[in-house]
């Protein structure tokens, strides 16, 4: 003789709403503290966009191609990219805003090169693009190390650097 216990539909949907609303909390508390300097790194190596392509891979190598008609053009843009969101609410107001990307690239052996982008006191918020790319990525080589580094008011807010930056 099998017995089975069958469980109240209303017992058994209560469950599943239980376990779902803890998994929903779990997972809102696992993402962590807010970090005030993120950077996102983009290759355009080819001028090609192929089917074979993600769709996110060729849709950033036309927004990154965008504008550039002649095949000149085009090797141009060839390089590395690199996106720096930051987010310094609390500081809002209490001085100017500088972002400074540091890098090293393979032709140039030890030197570091550093470009700079500043943004008003009153930015809680940004975006920094920098590029690498032309004549500096043709003649130098590609970059192999590099250190983002937030400031405001001369106070270094967050750094954030590659895994071979030394």
């Amino acid at each position: 003789m099998l017995l089975e216990s069958v469980a109240p539909p209303a017992l058994t949907h209560g469950v599943i709403r239980y376990f779902s609303l803890l998994a929903i909390g779990l997972l809102v508390g696992c993402t962590g503290p807010h970090q005030a300097l993120t950077v996102q790194q983009f290759q355009l190596l080819d001028q090609n966009t192929l089917i074979t392509d993600e769709p996110m891979v060729a849709m950033e190598k036309q927004r990154r191609l965008h504008g550039a008609v002649s095949m000149a053009e085009r090797q141009n843009r060839l390089g590395s990219y690199y996106s720096m969101y930051w987010n310094d609410a609390a500081g809002k107001g209490t001085g100017e805003v500088k972002v400074t990307f540091q890098y090293q690239q393979g032709a140039t052996a030890s030197q570091i090169k550093q470009m700079t982008q500043t943004f008003p006191s009153s930015d809680a918020s940004g975006t920094a693009e920098f590029a690498i790319i032309g004549e500096n990525y043709s003649k130098h080589g590609k970059v192999l190390a590099w250190k983002a580094t937030l400031q405001r008011g001369g106070r270094v807010i967050s750094t954030q650097k590659s895994y071979l930056w030394r």
